[in-house]
């Protein structure tokens, strides 16, 4: 064969012709990696001398340079194939691990945790200067200096849990996001869950009423009123329907939840249970009482509006604390009262339910009754409200 040394050996590196499977095909490197090359000719004494002239050719290629990488020169018919066995498997890079992970996992949590929390973690890997598993320190870094230190801890936890499940998924050969998460410290006032700024009873009653009065903002101040009086979530007010609430309005039954998500909004049940009764107190009842309507449809929304829709949690985020409309930026009513002096600082609306629980807590009533009402555990209720009683006093015994 011509590839052949004095030796009777193959030149290093030279096209030889081999058997597989009782077919022809020729071994050759380029490069640095191995390739064979399918003739798609049976293993013939007349085939092994066309298949044995093609390897000449490519070798007289190789060493003028004029080597045709595509292989079309050699083909001796229109069928032949190229077989590349010899190359080493692609690692998948991050964002593509996440995306499996992200398929994996929708058949195992609800559809909006689909489209906040892991949409939201696709969001941070887009934006990434790297996303080869090789890079980690460099995401990290990166993470801690585009966002807050809970931020990157939360999405360097979601990330080793999908690197965990692709390595044992046989993905991946490497999971170096392990412990990243637990090395970043946070302090008491990183987190969001220790965020509570609730407004004083007095505060509470002049957000109400500059609602009330606003010319333009007043159809809210129902929602608002009722957010104060029952500590309830935002998507839990904006979920309530009349049918939710029995007929003398004592007693109201949360079951059902609207969250925001990209593609639009959806219904779905409470967060952590399946229902909750609340109880009514007089306060509340005359209220319900008061914006009922004997026309009611016991379908639609307690809630509603400027037109009279289902109220839009972004709308109503705005309007709350301002933003900006056509260029044109504007001042919410509740930023505005902070501006005016009227209320100590301004506090974002989810501080309603932080208001509800601490007024709970500072009249003396037991976190584990509080907890029944607003859907929190005892245990979250006692640490994050009951240990932080203002103005606690020594008794004299």
């Amino acid at each position: 064969m011509y590839s052949k040394t004095p030796t009777g050996k193959n030149s290093k590196g030279t096209p030889s012709i081999e058997s597989f499977q009782g077919r022809l095909r020729i071994r050759f490197r380029v490069s640095g990696q191995q390739k064979a090359f399918a003739l798609g000719l049976a293993d013939t004494s007349e085939n092994r001398l066309r298949g044995e002239a093609i390897a000449r050719q490519m070798h007289l290629d190789m060493l003028s340079d004029n080597f045709d990488g595509t292989l079309n020169k050699y083909k001796p018919h229109a069928h032949l194939t190229i077989i590349e066995s010899f190359k080493p498997k692609q690692e998948l890079d991050l964002l593509s691990l996440w995306e499996k992970y992200t398929e994996f996992r929708s058949k195992q949590v609800e559809a909006t945790t689909l489209a906040k929390n892991y949409a939201r973690v696709a969001n941070h890997l887009k934006r990434l200067p790297s996303v080869n598993l090789e890079d980690a320190v460099l995401i990290r870094d990166f993470l801690l200096s585009s966002t807050s230190p809970y931020t990157t801890k939360r999405i360097l936890t979601q990330i080793n849990a999908c690197c965990n499940w692709a390595l044992k998924s046989k993905l991946t050969t490497t999971s170096p996001f392990n412990e990243m998460a637990q090395e970043i410290k946070l302090t008491k006032n990183s987190t969001e869950e220790m965020d509570i700024d609730p407004f004083s009873k007095q505060e509470r009653e002049v957000v109400i009423e500059a609602f009330q009065s606003h010319p333009k903002y007043n159809c809210y101040a129902p929602f608002v009123q009722f957010l104060f009086l029952t500590g309830c979530r935002t998507s839990e007010a904006i979920g309530l329907k009349w049918k939710h609430i029995n007929v003398d309005c004592s007693k109201i039954t949360f079951c059902e939840a609207v969250v925001s998500v990209p593609s639009g909004r959806i219904r779905k049940g409470l967060k952590n249970q399946d229902k909750r009764v609340f109880p009514c107190n007089k306060q509340l009842q005359s209220f319900l009482l008061s914006i009922k309507t004997d026309a009611h449809d016991e379908n639609s929304p307690v809630f509603t509006s400027m037109k009279g829709n289902e109220v839009n949690i972004c709308t109503f985020y705005s309007v709350w604390h301002g933003g900006k409309h056509y260029e044109k930026q504007y001042v919410g009513v509740v930023e505005q009262l902070a501006t005016d002096g009227k209320i100590d600082h301004y506090r974002p609306q989810y501080q309603t339910r932080h208001t509800f629980i601490t007024l709970c807590i500072d009249a003396g009533i037991d976190a584990k009754d509080v907890s029944r009402w607003v859907g929190n555990s005892p245990e979250v209720i006692y640490r994050h409200y009951a240990g932080n009683k203002r103005d606690l006093q020594v008794p004299e015994i």
